[in-house]
Formats: C-alpha cells, sequence, structure tokens
C-alpha cells in the first residue's frame, strides 16, 4: 500500500469520518511487513467429502501446508464464488458456508472458525488498479476455501480472506489482475487458488471410477496443461477456449479452471513449479495441484 497517498486522502474527507485512532490506522498500514517471498498454490479441491475425507489428496494438502513458510494470512480465489466485478472478504470473522447439498450431516457439522482480516482486503482493494475492487461482508469461506486451508492449517489460527472471480471478465483480465497482488507475495500472504483443471461433472464416469482415465479427453487434456505449466508459456492457458475439443471438454465451465490463472500469473523468474496430487478422479475430473516457490 502508499501510505503516502493513504494518509493524504484520509485528509481530504471530513473530520467525521477521519475520526479513527492512531492504533488502527498504524494497523492498517504496517499490519503485513515484508517477509521472504511466499509461495503461491493452485489446489485441486474436488468434492466437498475431501474436507472430511482421509485419502491421498488431503494427505497431499497437509504436506505442502508443512513444506511453505507458515503464512501470516491466507488469500484464496475460490471457484463457488462467482460475482459481478470482483470482491474481496473484510469481515473479522467469516462464517463457514456449507454451499452444496446432498452430502452427510457430518459435513455440514464442520466449522471453520479462522479469523478473517480487514486490513488484508483493504490492502488488496488498494493494490488493484485495473479494476474496482469491492470489500465485501456477507460472504464468508465456501468449501472451495475452507475444505483444502483446514487441513493446511487445522487449527484455524491462520487469518483468511477470499477474493472472487468475476464473471464478467475475460481470461487474460483475470491473469492480469492476479498480476497486480503480486506485492503480497511479499508480505507474509499465501495466495491459493481453488478449483479444477479438468473438471466436467455431466461426464463422470461411475462405471469406471477404478480406472485412470475413462476418456482419452481428460488425460490429453490434463497431459497439455501440465505441459504449458511447467514449460512457464501460459498462452495456451489464456485462451483455453481455443484449445479445441479436449479443453471444451476438460472445461465445460470455467470457473474451476481460473483459479489456476491466478496462481501461474504469479509467477516470476525466480520461481520452481511443481506437481503434486497429480491423479484422475471419476474420470472427468483432476486433482491435480501446483506450488509456485523461488528456488
Amino acid at each position: 500500500m502508499d501510505r503516502r497517498k493513504f494518509l493524504l486522502s484520509l485528509a481530504a474527507l471530513p473530520l467525521a469520518a477521519t475520526a479513527m485512532k492512531l492504533t488502527d490506522l498504524h494497523r492498517i498500514t504496517s499490519s503485513f511487513k515484508p517477509s521472504p517471498r511466499m509461495p503461491v498454490l493452485f489446489l485441486g479441491h474436488g468434492s466437498p467429502m475431501n474436507a472430511i475425507d482421509e485419502n491421498e489428496f488431503v494427505q497431499g494438502f497437509r504436506r505442502v501446508g508443512r513444506e511453505v513458510p507458515r503464512p501470516q494470512a491466507v488469500l484464496v480465489v475460490s471457484a463457488h464464488w462467482e460475482t459481478r466485478g470482483t470482491q474481496v472478504t473484510a469481515m473479522a470473522h467469516p462464517r463457514t458456508i456449507h454451499d452444496f447439498g446432498g452430502f452427510p450431516q457430518a459435513l455440514f457439522d464442520v466449522q471453520y472458525p479462522a479469523p478473517g482480516s480487514p486490513e488484508l482486503a483493504e490492502e488488496t482493494r488498494q493494490l488493484v488498479t485495473g479494476a474496482t475492487v469491492g470489500l465485501d461482508h456477507s460472504w464468508g469461506l465456501d468449501h472451495g476455501a475452507w475444505s483444502v486451508v483446514r487441513h493446511m492449517y487445522p487449527n484455524a489460527d491462520v487469518p483468511v480472506i477470499q477474493m472472487s472471480i468475476d464473471y464478467a471478465m475475460k481470461p487474460e483480465q483475470h491473469y492480469a489482475l492476479a498480476r497486480e497482488i503480486a506485492p503480497l507475495r511479499d508480505k507474509g500472504v499465501l495466495i491459493i487458488g481453488s478449483g479444477n483443471m479438468v473438471h466436467n461433472l455431466r461426464m463422470v464416469a461411475w462405471d469406471k471410477l477404478d480406472q485412470p482415465y475413462a476418456y482419452d479427453w481428460a488425460q490429453e487434456a490434463n497431459d497439455r496443461m501440465k505441459q504449458a505449466i511447467l514449460s512457464g508459456d501460459h498462452r495456451p492457458l489464456i485462451n483455453f477456449h481455443a484449445q479445441g475439443r479436449a479443453f471444451d471438454l476438460a472445461i465445460n465451465s470455467s470457473e474451476h479452471f481460473l483459479p489456476l490463472l491466478y496462481a501461474l500469473a504469479l509467477k516470476d523468474g525466480k520461481d520452481e513449479v511443481s506437481l503434486f496430487n497429480d491423479n484422475p478422479l471419476g474420470g472427468s475430473l483432476t486433482m491435480t495441484s501446483v506450488k509456485v516457490q523461488q528456488v
């Protein structure tokens, strides 16, 4: 955040509007101090049941939680929060949202009472100049966020905020917006994109769940996506609508794919990219996850 511009903007407001305590002002302008550059993650979150199941994928979430430095806060871009315009959650105590149906009561009973961070929300809003970012006080943490973060930080003692996906923006605009929040990496913020690279629920092969890939198009799309990720050539991923039948079937709606672009856009020249949880599920989904980290 530009401290000088922020203070000048306060000076221009009516006295009643600026009657905040000096301690509050100090917290807003300096709460996220410089730190070693944090990694960035894209997590294939899969079924909401991964929140309470014990399997190879949740083991991967726990492992990466141990591998990355402990963050001051977490910012999640989840496939399950689409809005008109970009929003960031700005409440101190975000609610746990059970945005699904037809699952066991045990899943609905889960609460993830991580604190929010109005300060990080404001800092994020200030960083983005290519779009207007609103401060949201009603959403909370949807299952795209809490179902994975709870495995990484089970004590719910790390502040978590979410950034929404503006459904009116083009893929290249999402990629550009993500690049604007890159300075958060240097302030102890772990940025996570949560979705699935291959995600076509309409074509789940219930009779072929034990096969590595039930569909050739799913394997083709996942292999080509991984090639682009590991080579650092993000153009085919940004232009995913122009990549042919395999991509069209793998990304039959974009909300689960776009969080990947947010993670990849934050990669810089010193980062190394690695994959984990790289397995298919149900024939038409992949749990492939990505870690971007300084070498």
